[in-house]
């Protein structure tokens, strides 16, 4: 106010208020109403949070996202049908990145059968499996206190799924990033497997998603597979 030459009659004209008011404002450090600092910031030239931080509105937070269809304290309370029902449910595409997941095929030896004819109903699907030889694979086994029992299930992961190598529609590759979920993507859905430092995967909490208008969590999944998957390499 005096480096622009305002005195509180003119700020409180400008603004709309009595004199009194923007008084108290600059000698008590009174907040006025926002519709009203709005005014005097306008009139001022400044940021309004600047002039009265008070007035700074954290953004409201949501108690449950649109997006989550259900939280599973752990993985090893879902039935493999979980994922079987959902990667049958793709119309347009499969995302699977993992270290290694074995469990799948164990549970369900239809698993590449169910792949194949995803993909020749025209679903592009894309498998990302972690490279046994990576730094960050074998990190992780002895994070988990598992040795090279990782590094061991990378490579029968890719046995397991070799033989789709050449099917049309399918893409398998390998990646040695730190891998801080696995995501298991059909279409708009997903499950999402929380890695847990010193917790095998099996005992980390997994949450449903579903791409909601106006969300952003399930998109923040599906770029984080798309950044990984350009730096994975192609199995041949």
């Amino acid at each position: 106010m005096t480096s622009r030459g305002w005195t509180h009659s003119t700020l409180a004209e400008a603004s709309g208020v009595d004199p009194k008011s923007v008084e108290r404002w600059v000698n008590l450090g009174r907040v006025p109403r926002r519709a009203t600092a709005v005014k005097a910031a306008e009139a001022l030239g400044e940021d309004i949070h600047a002039l009265w931080p008070a007035l700074r509105q954290a953004r409201s937070a949501r108690a449950v996202s649109p997006e989550l269809v259900a939280l599973y304290e752990q993985r090893a309370d879902l039935p493999v049908s979980v994922f079987v029902d959902l990667l049958s449910s793709a119309q347009e595409r499969v995302d699977v990145l993992v270290y290694a997941a074995v469990f799948l095929h164990e549970a369900y030896p239809r698993l590449n059968d169910l792949l194949r004819e995803r993909a020749e109903a025209g679903c592009r699907v894309r498998i990302c499996l972690g490279d046994a030889d990576s730094q960050n694979v074998q990190l992780r086994g002895r994070e988990e206190k598992f040795g090279h029992g990782i590094e061991s299930r990378c490579r029968l992961a890719l046995l397991h799924y070799r033989s789709l190598v050449d099917v049309a529609g399918v893409e398998i590759r390998t990646h040695g990033t730190t891998l801080y979920n696995s995501i298991y993507r059909a279409d708009d859905q997903a499950l999402v497997n929380a890695h847990v430092w010193g917790v095998n995967a099996y005992g980390a909490p997994v949450w449903h998603l579903r791409r909601a208008a106006g969300g952003s969590v399930f998109d923040t999944y599906a770029e984080s597979f798309d950044a990984v998957w350009s730096t994975a390499q192609e199995v041949s």
